[in-house]
Order: structure tokens, then C-alpha cells, then sequence
């Protein structure tokens, strides 16, 4: 019989083993029984919470994706202006958290899945949607109606760079990315347009 109020915590110990056990191979080749030894119960039991391991995984990256949320969030809540609130989401997206391992591994067998996963490309289109939906919301008081543009290259610069920096040994890409993406809000934001 199931203890009572364990659900959460397990649920949530097989995310961060899901998570540990893709960042430890580098793909999803991973198995339930792996995964489940990591956090500490039987694989009957994960199948149990989740089905099957894409229904891990899936539940890895809305994880994933909620603690990059909340570093948004948080970022934005102290931004001030549209233009420092661009900024701070570039500066979310390039943060240390981002960078472990396993959460790099994450992302990278993330975009591989949702080539073939329906409910892994669904998730991903939530999270372009969100990023572009932020950035254009910032973007529109300072350039107007080349906005939605400004914003599509920002989003794919972000994204591209993740995914270099991501792949590459050199802590100090990270920090290149960053300067990056702040250099195209300077060329796609005059410096007079501040509001």
C-alpha cells in the first residue's frame, strides 16, 4: 500500500533522477530501472507515476522549463523598463543554472524527441511561444512594429547560443552568449528608444 503523501516526493525524486541519469549518459538512452534505482525505488513503481519513460522525460523538462520560468520571472520582477526587462531575460537564459551538465543533456535530447514525440513537440512550442510572447512584449513600446521581427531573432539567437555554448568545454562561452544576445538588443533597439 502507497504511503500516504509520498507521491510528490517521489514523483519529484524520479525528475531529478531522470534528469541526473540523461546528464550521466548524454542521451535517452536511459532505462526506467535506471532511473528508478537513482531515486531510490522500483521501476514497477515509476511506471506506476509516470507510464513509461518518455512520460519521465516529458516530466523532466516541464521541470526543467518551470526553474528556467521562474529565473525569468524573478528576473523580470526586477527589471525595470522594457528595455532592461529584454535584458534580464537574455541574462536568465545565459544563467550558471543552466548550464550543469545534466540540464544541458536535458535540452539537447528535448529538441531531439519532440522531432518524433507529439507531447515533447507541444512542450517545446510552449516554450518558443513564451520566450517570443516575452521578448515581444518588451520589444513593442521601443521599435514598434518591427517588433515581432526583433523578437524572432532574439529568440533564435538565445536559442543558438544556448545550444553552442551548451556544447562547448569553454566556461566563458556562457558569458560570450550573453554579450551576444546584448549586442543585438543594441542594434535592433536604438539607444533613443527608452520608455
Amino acid at each position: 500500500m502507497p504511503k500516504l503523501g509520498a507521491e510528490p516526493i517521489r514523483r519529484e525524486a524520479l525528475v531529478k533522477a531522470t534528469i541526473a541519469e540523461i546528464g550521466a549518459s548524454g542521451s535517452l538512452d536511459v532505462t526506467v530501472s535506471r532511473i528508478a534505482r537513482r531515486a531510490g525505488m522500483s521501476s514497477a513503481l515509476a511506471h506506476h507515476y509516470f507510464g513509461g519513460k518518455e512520460d519521465i522525460f516529458l516530466a523532466a523538462m516541464r521541470h526543467t522549463l518551470t526553474v528556467y520560468g521562474a529565473e525569468v520571472r524573478g528576473a523580470l520582477a526586477m527589471a525595470g523598463p522594457p528595455r532592461e526587462r529584454l535584458e534580464a531575460i537574455v541574462r536568465a537564459s545565459f544563467a550558471t543554472s543552466n548550464f550543469h551538465k545534466e540540464i544541458i543533456a536535458a535540452w539537447l535530447n528535448f529538441y531531439v524527441l519532440a522531432q518524433k514525440n507529439e507531447s515533447a513537440a507541444r512542450l517545446l512550442t510552449v516554450y518558443q511561444r513564451r520566450l517570443r510572447s516575452n521578448l515581444l512584449h518588451d520589444l513593442r513600446p521601443l521599435v514598434g512594429a518591427a517588433a515581432p521581427a526583433a523578437a524572432d531573432r532574439l529568440a533564435a539567437l538565445i536559442d543558438g547560443l544556448y545550444l553552442r555554448a551548451g556544447l562547448s568545454d569553454d566556461a566563458d562561452l556562457a558569458a560570450e552568449a550573453t554579450a551576444l544576445a546584448l549586442g543585438q538588443i543594441a542594434t535592433d533597439v536604438p539607444p533613443a528608444a527608452t520608455v
